[in-house]
C-alpha cells in the first residue's frame, strides 16, 4: 500500500491552491445545462437518431456563442476519433478476409456449445486485451471477430456486444496503459511527490473489477438478447447466400480440380480450341491463377470464355463424369486432383459471382434456346443452369429451350452481373449483385491481415508512436495488401452514425468547464460529502466523476476532477491517492449512455441497441461496480 509523509502532504496544501474555483457567468451555464437536458430526453426518446441529436445539441451551443466555432469542431479533428475511422477499416478488413470468421469459430469451440461459457470467455478475453489495447481498439477488434461467432454459434450477437464494450473499458483498468484516465492520475501524484505508479499498481483492483464485471453482466445482458435476431432473420428470408445457391443447383457434384503444369501443351491455348463439351462432354466452370506465398497470396478469377487463354500454373474447375476428367488430364498431362485426398472442389467468388435471373412474362426471350441466347457474347456472362418448376437443369443447356417462369443461373464478373440487372424489360435479376460481393470473403488474404493485426497490437502495447499513428498505417496496409477489392469498399466499413455522435459530443466538455457547470456540481457534492468521513468523500468524487463522464470524455472528466480530488483529500488530511484512484475508475466505469465512451457507441448500430438499452444494462452496472470499488479501492491504497 502506499502512504504520504507529511512532507508530501505540505505540499498538496500549497499546490491545492492553483485550483481553487472561479464564480460562473451564470446565463451560459444556465443554456449548457439545458442543452444538455434536451439533449439526453432527446437520446431517450429515440425518435431522432442519436448522431441528429448531438449535432443539433452542439449547434445550440455554438450559435448561443458559448463555444466558437473552432471548438465545437475539435471534437471531429480529435485523435481518437480519427483512430476509430480508421479502425472500422482495420475492422472490416478482419470481417471481409474471414479472419473473424477463423476467430469466431475457435470462440465458439472453447465456448464448447454452453451459452454461459461462451459468454465468460468472450467478455473476459476482452477485459484481458483491454488491459493493453485502448478500449476503443479492443472493440473495434472483436466486433467482427463476436459478430462472426454469433452467426457460427447461433447465438444473438446483441447478447454479446454491448458487454465487449463494457468489459473493454473495465479491462482498462488492469495496468497503467489501460485507458487514459489512469495515466492522468498518475502524472498528478508524481506532480505532488507521490511514488511513480508502475504498470502493474492497478492490477490487483482491476482483477476484482473485471470479475465484478463479468458475474453482473451474465443476468444483466439477458435484457439484450434477441434484440437483432428478426432482423437477420427477415434478411436470409428474403436472399439466399451464394453458397446456398451453389448447393440447389448443385454445381458442386461432379466438380474436380484439374491443374496445368509448365509442361502442358495446353499452356497458352484458349478454352475454344480445346472443343472441351464436344471432346469430353467436359464445361469448365472457373479458371483461376494463384501466385505468391502462404502470407502474401494473390487469386485472379476469370468466368471461362471460349478466348480465354489457359496461362502455365492456371487451375481449372471442371464438372462432369471422374472418368471423362481423368481421360483430359491424362490426354494433356494435367494434374488431377482426387476426391479421395480430401481437396475441396468447390467455387469461389473472389472476382465472379453467381446471380439468378427471373424472367417476365412478355420476355422477349421466351422460346429460345440457350445456345441462341448468347449471353456469353452480348453481356460476359455463362449460363450455369435453370430452374423450371422446381427442377434444375445443368447439363446439355444449349438445347434447352427457354421458358415462361424459368429462372436462370448466370456466372460472370460482379461488374458484368450488374450490367445484367440493368435490363429490367426482359427480367428481374434476384438479390443484390453488389451486396453479394461484398459479403464474400477473401479467405486468401487471411494470413496477411493476421499478421497486420498483430503488428497493430504489439504497436499499441510497445511502440511510442501515437496510437492513431499506428492505427492509421494498419488500415492502410489492409488496403494497399488487398484485403479489401477496392478502396471504396473499405470506405463502406466506416459506420459514419458514431463518428458523429463522439465528435459531436467531445465539445461538451468545453461548454461545462467554461460555463462553470462541472466546478459547481464537483465542489457542491464535495464540500457536502466532506465532513462525514473519508469514504463519503471518496463516495462523491467517484460518483461526481461518474456523472460528468456522461457527458464528456473521461479522459477530460479526470483531468477535470484530479486536482480537486487532490486539493479535497489534502483539506481533510488524508492521502489523496485514493481519492484519485476514485477519479480514473469513476472516469473509465461509464455504461449508462452510448456516447458516454467511443466503445459504447462502436457497438450500437451493429447490437441494434436504443438508449434505454444501456440505461437497463449500463446504469445497474455503473451503480454497483461504483459501489464495490468505493469499498475495495481503500483496502489497497489506504487514506
Amino acid at each position: 500500500m502506499l502512504t504520504q509523509t507529511s512532507a508530501t502532504r505540505n505540499r498538496f496544501s500549497f499546490n491545492a491552491r492553483y485550483f481553487l474555483p472561479t464564480i460562473p457567468n451564470s446565463q451560459p451555464m444556465y443554456i449548457t445545462i439545458a442543452t444538455l437536458i434536451l439533449a439526453a430526453a432527446g437520446f431517450v426518446w429515440g425518435k431522432l437518431r442519436a448522431d441528429i441529436v448531438a449535432l443539433i445539441a452542439l449547434l445550440i451551443l455554438t450559435v448561443s456563442g458559448i463555444l466558437t466555432t473552432q471548438e465545437a469542431l475539435s471534437g471531429f479533428s480529435n485523435p481518437i476519433v480519427i483512430m476509430m475511422v480508421w479502425l472500422f477499416v482495420v475492422g472490416g478488413a478482419i470481417f471481409n478476409t474471414g479472419l473473424a470468421k477463423m476467430l469466431g469459430t475457435r470462440l465458439s469451440r472453447l465456448g464448447g456449445g454452453n451459452p454461459l461459457r461462451l459468454f465468460l470467455v468472450v467478455v473476459l478475453a476482452t477485459g484481458l486485451i483491454g488491459g493493453f489495447v485502448s478500449n476503443t481498439g479492443t472493440v473495434a477488434l472483436m466486433l467482427p471477430i463476436v459478430v462472426s461467432m454469433a452467426a457460427v454459434s447461433g447465438a444473438s450477437a446483441a447478447r454479446f456486444l454491448m458487454p465487449i464494450a463494457f468489459a473493454s473499458s473495465i479491462g482498462g483498468m488492469l495496468t497503467l496503459i489501460g485507458t487514459p484516465p489512469n495515466l492522468v492520475i498518475a502524472e498528478i501524484w508524481e506532480e505532488y511527490g507521490g511514488e511513480p505508479l508502475t504498470m502493474f499498481t492497478f492490477l490487483p483492483t482491476g482483477l476484482i473489477c473485471l470479475i465484478a464485471g463479468t458475474i453482473l453482466l451474465i443476468p444483466l445482458s439477458s435484457w439484450l438478447t434477441g434484440r437483432n435476431s428478426s432482423n437477420a432473420g427477415s434478411r436470409s428470408s428474403k436472399s439466399r447466400s451464394l453458397t446456398e445457391i451453389v448447393n440447389e443447383y448443385n454445381l458442386n457434384s461432379d466438380l474436380w480440380q484439374v491443374d496445368v503444369p509448365q509442361t502442358s501443351p495446353i499452356a497458352g491455348l484458349s478454352l475454344g480450341a480445346l472443343s472441351l463439351r464436344a471432346v469430353y462432354g467436359l464445361d469448365v466452370l472457373e479458371l483461376r491463377i494463384e501466385d505468391g506465398s502462404a502470407l502474401i497470396k494473390n487469386v485472379t478469377q476469370e468466368a471461362p470464355t471460349a478466348n480465354s487463354v489457359i496461362d502455365a500454373g492456371a487451375v481449372l474447375l471442371v464438372r462432369g463424369p471422374e472418368s471423362n476428367v481423368r481421360q483430359f488430364a491424362d490426354d494433356y498431362g494435367l494434374k488431377f486432383h482426387d476426391n479421395e485426398h480430401g481437396i475441396r472442389k468447390n467455387l469461389h467468388f473472389y472476382d465472379i459471382g453467381l446471380a439468378e435471373i427471373v424472367l417476365l412474362p412478355d420476355s422477349a426471350i421466351l422460346k429460345e434456346t440457350i445456345a441462341d441466347l448468347d449471353f456469353r457474347k452480348r453481356f460476359n456472362v455463362n449460363i450455369l443452369g435453370v430452374s423450371r418448376g422446381g427442377n434444375y437443369i445443368i447439363n446439355n443447356l444449349g438445347s434447352v429451350e427457354v421458358r415462361k417462369g424459368d429462372v436462370l443461373l448466370v456466372q460472370g464478373t460482379w461488374k458484368a452481373i450488374g450490367e445484367v440487372s440493368r435490363d429490367t424489360k426482359n427480367w428481374v435479376v434476384l438479390g443484390q449483385p453488389e451486396s453479394y460481393a461484398s459479403e464474400v470473403t477473401l479467405d486468401y488474404k487471411a494470413p496477411i491481415a493476421a499478421a497486420i493485426m498483430l503488428c497493430m497490437i504489439a504497436a499499441l502495447v510497445f511502440s511510442t508512436i501515437p496510437a492513431v499513428t499506428i492505427v492509421l498505417t494498419a488500415a492502410v496496409a489492409m488496403i494497399l495488401t488487398g484485403c479489401f477489392r477496392n478502396v471504396g469498399e473499405a470506405y463502406k466499413n466506416i459506420n459514419w452514425e458514431s463518428i458523429v455522435l463522439i465528435g459531436a459530443m467531445m465539445p461538451m466538455s468545453f461548454a461545462l468547464e467554461k460555463t462553470g457547470v462541472s466546478e459547481m456540481v464537483s465542489n457542491s457534492l464535495v464540500n457536502l460529502l466532506g465532513g462525514i468521513g473519508p469514504h463519503w468523500l471518496m463516495a462523491g468524487i467517484y460518483f461526481t466523476t461518474s456523472i460528468l463522464t456522461l457527458f464528456i470524455s473521461n479522459t477530460a472528466t479526470a483531468v477535470l476532477m484530479a486536482p480537486i480530488a487532490v486539493q479535497s483529500a489534502v483539506a481533510y488530511g488524508v492521502s489523496p491517492l485514493p481519492m484519485l484512484f476514485a477519479v480514473t475508475f469513476g472516469a473509465s466505469l461509464c455504461f449508462m449512455s452510448p456516447f458516454s465512451t467511443p466503445p459504447n457507441a462502436l457497438v450500437m448500430p451493429a447490437g441494434q441497441y436504443s438508449f434505454t438499452d444501456y440505461l437497463k444494462v449500463g446504469a445497474p452496472l455503473q451503480i454497483i461496480l461504483g459501489i464495490i470499488m468505493i469499498l475495495t479501492i481503500p483496502i489497497f491504497f489506504s487514506f
